[in-house]
């Protein structure tokens, strides 16, 4: 009896059966200072981004979702590169990442990318090209997309700092003239610091990037739960749960 049971369960979920058969636990990651979607709490990174991962995974039969700060956005590609984490998450398609990751499609969301200045030193930004001839500062780690990176490295002066704090202290001890971010951890920082009558965003974007869920290339989980995580973040961003989980933990980092 116990047989045909189970036959009859891999009929009817074939994925879940073999999610649980062969993923008991997984190791998840992110952004340690990119709130709503993920920040760092108590040695893991929780956030949108982080309780979406854990609930798909949850869903799909994994016994142990273990979510880990690995102390820096940089440390914690290495640690998807390595196979120390199956499951890196709010991480945007490059081709240097693709070398190491597997990408799950759909992207979860959209991520405006922005340039932050002094108070009152706002320039004109209509095209890549107005930030020539100006010292940039940037996150260590971060990539704005092929295109906008290619673009930096070849044409641009951006310093790498390490972390979002020391790249806002380089704009405000004036050692850059601009700094890129994300316009979401940007406008967290800023409020949180009290920068707001300190710092400005500059009104036009340099790009909107598709932000993704990805496993490591080195982790034993991916087959098992590809399809998985293909569908259900399908249906979290179609019924607006993605929104949802923004939208919470956006309050709850402010508690």
């Amino acid at each position: 009896m116990k047989n045909l049971l189970a036959i009859l369960f891999s009929l009817i979920s074939p994925g879940l059966a073999l999610a649980a058969d062969t993923c008991e636990s997984l190791v998840i990651t992110g952004h340690p200072s990119y709130a709503p979607v993920a920040w760092s709490a108590k040695g893991e990174i929780v956030g949108a981004a982080a309780d979406m991962v854990s609930a798909i995974a949850r869903k799909l039969g994994v016994k142990n979702v273990a979510s880990q700060d690995f102390g820096s956005w940089e440390k914690a590609q290495a640690a998807a590169n390595s196979g120390q984490a199956d499951v890196i998450f709010g991480i945007y398609k490059n081709a240097a990442r693709m070398t190491y990751l597997n990408y799950i499609d759909p992207p979860i969301m959209l991520d405006p990318n922005s340039v932050v200045v002094r108070k009152g030193e706002a320039f004109p930004l209509v095209k890549w090209d107005d930030l020539k001839g100006r010292n940039g500062v940037t996150n260590a780690g971060e990539s704005y997309g092929n295109q906008f990176d290619a673009f930096m490295a070849k044409e641009l002066t951006v310093t790498r700092a390490p972390g979002i704090d020391n790249t806002f202290d380089s704009l405000l001890n004036k050692q850059a003239d601009y700094l890129i971010i994300g316009l979401y951890p940007g406008q967290i920082e800023i409020n949180s610091r009290g920068l707001t009558d300190k710092v400005e965003f500059l009104p036009k974007e340099i790009n909107t990037a598709e932000m993704f869920v990805a496993f490591s290339k080195k982790s034993k989980c991916y087959e098992a739960l590809r399809v998985g995580f293909a569908e259900n973040i399908r249906a979290d961003v179609e019924q607006g749960t993605v929104k949802n989980l923004l939208d919470a933990a956006n309050k709850k980092f402010y508690q």
